[in-house]
């Protein structure tokens, strides 16, 4: 693990009492199999259209599918009509659901998340559809582990402040620990502090990003 915060790890053990996670990326080292799947929607429209939409999708990797098929479709030119985008969500989760079931686990996360070392509330924040995570989650066996779980089409930052209505916990001692942008504007949105978990992916996004980092969960 690499923090930009020498006393990270101890913070964490003794003073995080309430921590929202994002899932892919952060969870499952899924984020790949995502990228992959929209620009397989849509490379028969052409090489500029699907670089395009890969750099899009990089750089907003906390953005939900509702929000980027719509625009994708119209980039490449489709009618966006309700039937269309429904088609073509369903096609993508078809396509990806199996492969991020599948994927490899981010570095000691599994232990952290199934073991919960320092008893501490885990709640799953996504921008998978909630009927879609919902799945993920039982065919990995995790779902007990999260008190709540918010997938699309609630806001993250709307179901953190949600959360945070119902807890009795100050926000010093809260946690969004998140890979994209949307994750870290969830947590400013909510005055809780930020993780980030770098990768590949990530890099230039946050290449000026000077807050607590991670690349994985091995020495939490």
């Amino acid at each position: 693990m690499r923090s930009s915060g020498a006393c990270l790890p101890e913070r964490f053990r003794r003073d995080t009492r309430l921590i929202f996670w994002d899932f892919d990326g952060v969870i499952k080292d899924s984020i790949a199999v995502k990228t992959e799947a929209f620009v397989q929607l849509f490379e028969s429209f052409g090489g500029e259209v699907a670089r395009r939409i890969r750099l899009h999708h990089e750089a907003h990797g906390g953005m939900s599918r509702f929000e980027k098929i719509p625009l994708y479709m119209e980039w490449a030119g489709v009618p966006v009509t309700e039937s269309g985008v429904k088609a073509y969500c369903q096609h993508f989760s078809d396509i990806v659901l199996r492969q991020v079931i599948n994927a490899p686990w981010v570095a000691g996360v599994e232990r952290i998340l199934r073991e919960n070392p320092y008893a501490q509330e885990f709640i799953l924040v996504t921008a998978t559809p909630q009927g879609e995570i919902t799945e993920i989650l039982k065919a990995i066996d995790l779902r007990h582990c999260f008190s709540e779980v918010f997938g699309a089409p609630t806001k993250k930052g709307a179901a953190i402040c949600s959360c945070l209505s119902r807890r009795n916990v100050p926000l010093d001692r809260c946690l969004m620990i998140g890979d994209a942008r949307a994750d870290m504007d969830a947590a400013l949105e909510n005055d809780i502090p930020f993780l980030l978990r770098r990768h590949a992916s990530n890099h230039e996004v946050f290449c000026n990003f000077t807050g607590d980092s991670v690349e994985d969960f091995v020495e939490l």
